[in-house]
């Protein structure tokens, strides 16, 4: 194992009872996932939290509460090697944010293929499916089993 790559992800509901999801393509994958990412040296979780928001949704965080980090091993699909070490915390913005428009090169990509767009989409009859990775099925199903109580 060459390392840990940490990692801190929004889960955010709105009014009309929808959660927003990022479709992305980076290197040739596409992926539909939370907001956020990873955590940079020297950063707390919650600053990466905030950081990535700002970035990918032009959009401060008004709250955050954590829900759920995996404590079990799970290896990145980018960098097999590594295990992920994944933080999932509820956020709240503001209630008249508007999605960023059109499909956004991702930070720090130079592949003209590669985009970053947002969606609402809605919890009732939500399809694991469409997230791409296990820890976020993972996370969406416990936020489901919490949303139902």
């Amino acid at each position: 194992m060459a390392g840990f790559n940490l990692r801190v992800y929004g889960l955010v509901i709105n009014e009309q009872q929808e959660i927003l999801l990022s479709d992305e393509r980076r290197s040739g994958i596409s992926f539909t996932k939370f907001p956020g990412g990873g955590v940079n040296e020297n950063e707390g979780i919650l600053d990466a939290l905030h950081r990535e928001f700002r970035e990918e949704l032009g959009s401060d965080i008004l709250s955050s509460s954590f829900f759920y980090f995996n404590d079990f091993y799970q290896n990145s699909a980018f960098r097999k090697e590594d295990s992920l070490v994944v933080f999932y915390y509820l956020v709240k913005i503001k209630s008249d944010f508007q999605l960023p428009k059109g499909d956004d090169l991702p930070l720090g990509s130079n592949d003209p293929n590669d985009f970053e767009r947002f969606r609402w989409v809605p919890l009732k009859g939500f399809v694991e499916e469409l997230l791409t990775f296990p820890l976020d099925r993972e996370a969406m199903k416990k936020l489901i089993a919490f949303h139902h109580q």
